[in-house]
């Protein structure tokens, strides 16, 4: 199966990677890609498919917050996500994080999000903002 090249988003000092879902098959070619981007974590919000091992074993911390394909994440995943970008963002500024989910095929195909999905963005409102100093007293993120 030809799989999508992951799609990088740069805001200020933070880096995301978005890929797709790798198999034990194509695992050590995942784990390039991640090296390449200097991924030091990975959130995985599918049902896991492959072993994790060989990728912590690389140094990359493996997170698992699985929820239902094409729904929006529940509030604890979103609570857990920005906790996770406001500690990781001020320890190590511009790092990145990788994310993917069971196909990633939103990161490249028009009208991908679904009704579920958009009515949740516009519904949204922030919980808090990811602002902290870093440890010379400089704003990091806003």
């Amino acid at each position: 199966m030809n799989r999508p090249a992951p799609v990088e988003i740069t805001y200020e000092n933070m880096r995301f990677l978005i890929t797709h879902n790798p198999t034990n098959a194509t695992l050590s070619k995942f784990i390039e890609e991640l090296k390449k981007y200097g991924v030091r974590t990975l959130v995985r919000v599918c049902d896991a498919t492959y072993d994790q091992a060989p990728i912590e074993k690389e140094g990359i911390q493996v997170l698992d917050w699985p929820f239902d394909d094409g729904a929006p994440p529940p509030n604890e995943i979103v609570d857990d996500w920005l906790n996770l970008l406001k500690t990781k963002f001020r320890e190590e500024p511009g790092c990145c994080v990788a994310v993917h989910c069971v196909a990633g095929l939103g990161r490249k195909r028009r009208g991908a999000f679904n009704s579920k999905q958009l009515l949740y963005l516009e519904k949204y409102r922030p919980k808090m903002r990811l602002r902290f100093k870093d440890a010379n007293g400089h704003c990091c993120v806003q």
